[in-house]
């Protein structure tokens, strides 16, 4: 990896190559903006565009359209939180756009693309570290 990254997410594009976005660096460095994707087929790690919002722990999941919805996660500030936005990344232009927000803040949880093309995010954590419950679909 050109940086090192933990507690980040990755999604496979439709070319195969796998995007991922922020994690954490160390403690001193906090969340990382910065992307990177790994292309398989070469063995090379490549930056792409930074996150609108950074995050740890959040959700990636390819959509039909080739884009990836990035979705909740954690920022250690001060105070930390679970964040409730969301934004797409386009592997066309390898640039994030956020998109709105989520109805609860989330870490930790997990996105599946629905046969519909929806995507269910459920469960995760919220800022007091309490497991939630709840579930929301996105649309595009």
């Amino acid at each position: 990896m050109k940086t090192p990254r933990g507690d980040h997410t990755a999604a496979r594009l439709a070319d195969g190559r796998l995007l991922m976005p922020g994690g954490s660096h160390d403690s001193e460095v906090g969340n990382l903006a910065q992307a990177e994707l790994y292309d398989p087929a070469t063995g090379r790690f490549t930056a792409t565009g930074s996150v609108a919002t950074v995050r740890s722990d959040a959700t990636a999941t390819l959509l039909s359209d080739g884009r990836v919805l990035i979705a909740g996660g954690f920022h250690p500030g001060f105070p930390p939180s679970a964040i409730d936005s969301a934004e797409l990344y386009d592997p066309t232009t390898g640039k994030f756009s956020p998109i709105g927000s989520m109805a609860t803040a989330r870490y930790g949880g997990t996105a599946t693309r629905l046969s519909d093309g929806r995507v269910l995010i459920a469960g995760g954590m919220d800022d007091n570290t309490t497991l939630l419950a709840s579930a929301e679909l996105y649309q595009h």
